[in-house]
């Protein structure tokens, strides 16, 4: 199955372009491009205070504030350092770069600069799992558990246990199909962990949440799913955190994704079934009654009426 990719492509390319001109000597040119990623995350390129020089990336998450509380500051503080700048208003983020200071650096500075800021998003989710990566790690247990609404109606529950850290998702499908699909495809997580006993177990819980929200406003409906999954240490130690963070924050957008892919699929197949159906049709439908020439066998045509 496809990965989505935990880097912003926008991001990516537009920093290279504009990079790779400076260090070419290329003539600095305007830059404002506003673009959006998934979960309500909006991202803005621009020159600041109109100086070509230099260029400004802003972030926007909803749910930016809920972050703050598991360290999000701090975690950007780390990564991004030397770029972080005033926040551009109504965004949550910004970071600037000066394309003279850029140029002069080596080409792998310059590639890992840009990895960083294509990570932005990735980063800002990974404060919360990191905190609470470490609160099972040292055994600080009865910690309050992480509640982030990473959507208008959507929540994401983090919480540390002596043995794992549990991850539960609520997700919302817009139809019965999207709910049909996603058990499927949720039953080949169960599937998978047969074939490899390291991998998390994961569960889904259709309509109620699971029993750890037990007692809470978690949602209720019939249009209401709940995916968890149990980390394990070997999951969330210091070797593996990086990849598994990679993979966990996008798996509510990566379940919805596969689903529309499989619509589309099963789609194409009934339009190309159908399609198969009308040529037998147009094969079988007898031929119109009226006159028809044919050919004898010296080759002379001549008319015969039905």
């Amino acid at each position: 199955m496809i990965l989505l990719e935990i880097k912003n492509r926008i991001i990516e390319e537009t920093l290279k372009l504009r990079f790779e001109g400076a260090k070419a000597g290329n003539k600095a040119e305007n830059v404002d491009v506003t673009f959006a990623d998934f979960d309500g995350v909006l991202f803005h390129i621009s020159n600041p205070n109109g100086d070509k020089s230099k260029l400004r990336l802003s972030a926007s998450l909803k749910f930016y504030k809920e972050l703050q509380e598991h360290g999000a500051d701090e975690l950007l503080k780390r990564e991004y350092a030397t770029y972080l700048c005033a926040v551009e208003q109504g965004y949550n983020i910004s970071l600037e770069y000066d394309l003279e200071k850029i140029a002069a650096q080596p080409a792998e500075a310059v590639e890992e600069i840009i990895s960083k800021a294509a990570l932005i998003k990735r980063n800002c989710f990974s404060s919360v799992f990191e905190k609470y990566f470490n609160f099972q790690e040292k055994g600080e247990l009865g910690q309050q558990r992480a509640v982030i609404h990473y959507r208008d109606d959507e929540t994401m529950y983090v919480e540390a246990q002596h043995d794992r850290v549990t991850v539960i998702f609520s997700t919302v499908f817009k139809c019965a199909d999207d709910i049909v699909i996603g058990k499927v495809f949720v039953q080949e997580f169960k599937e998978g962990r047969r074939g490899s006993t390291t991998a998390p177990q994961v569960l889904f819980s259709h309509r109620d949440p699971p029993m750890e929200l037990q007692g809470t406003d978690a949602r209720v409906g019939d249009n209401i799913g709940y995916i968890t999954f149990v980390l394990q240490p070997r999951h969330i130690n210091k070797q593996a955190r990086e990849n598994t963070i990679n993979l966990i924050h996008t798996v509510r957008d990566y379940v919805h994704y596969h689903i529309k892919c499989s619509k589309a699929y099963i789609h194409s197949r009934m339009r190309a079934k159908t399609s198969e159906f009308v040529k037998v049709l147009n094969r079988a439908r007898p031929e119109p009654k009226g006159e028809r020439q044919r050919k004898t066998m010296t080759g002379k045509t001549f008319v015969q009426a039905d």
